[in-house]
């Protein structure tokens, strides 16, 4: 699905939506194209290419999508649900957790930056990182020490319900994540699972996310 059509049907979709609207996931892959948040610098786009870059409404700086990635769109209305943006953020990041533990990977927080990252040199290592916060808590500098980022996050909140989400890595053309600042961050490592070492076919993650998704975002 073309990134342009899904933006549009998720504002379409938050903008029509009422009080008895029912929550919902989309799941989606993308054909390459860079995306630049709301408060994105134009600088972390190093090298465009021919992947298009397109503006978007979401929170945070530059990312890319390709063939290979989970996209999951959660739109949920957080007035009834009953909790707020960060919340929701730290759900999102839960839930993901769990999908990659699902395929005996272990996914870490980093202080500071929003996302899900692991080890490539130990990727089921259960260690954890000085640099993982507590529930709530941030850090004035990320630390990415032995990391590679696996998913990246960005969300928009209009009237109270959220949107956009989460994109995590299967089995990528990782090469242009080269050419950007990954979200706003110089030299960041990027990954996926087939990288480190998980063969897993894009369905089977994207049902599991889906998944857990749906029992996160619960009230």
């Amino acid at each position: 699905m073309a990134y342009t059509e899904s933006l549009l049907a998720m504002q379409h979709f938050t903008a029509q939506r009422d009080a008895a609207t029912a929550d919902e996931i989309w799941l989606c892959e993308h054909p390459a194209v860079f995306t630049q948040g709301q408060a994105g610098k134009p600088e972390h786009l190093l090298l465009a290419g021919h992947i298009p870059l397109i503006a978007s409404n979401r929170g945070g700086q530059i990312t890319f999508h390709g063939p290979g990635q989970v996209v999951a769109y959660a739109l949920i209305d957080l007035k009834r649900a009953g909790y707020f943006v960060k919340e929701y953020v730290y759900r999102i990041e839960e839930a993901v957790l769990k999908t990659l533990s699902h395929v005996g990977v272990t996914g870490h927080r980093v202080a500071g930056a929003p996302g899900i990252y692991v080890r490539p040199d130990a990727p089921f290592e259960h260690a954890r990182l000085p640099s993982r916060p507590q529930h709530g808590q941030r850090a004035a500098t990320a630390d990415f020490s032995g990391l590679a980022k696996i998913a990246a996050l960005g969300v928009k909140v209009s009237r109270g319900c959220a949107y956009h989400g989460v994109a995590l890595n299967v089995c990528m053309d990782l090469s242009p994540f080269e050419h950007i600042n990954p979200c706003g961050y110089a030299g960041l490592a990027t990954t996926d699972l087939f990288t480190i070492g998980v063969q897993v076919s894009w369905q089977e993650v994207a049902d599991v996310l889906g998944s857990k998704l749906a029992t996160s975002l619960m009230p």
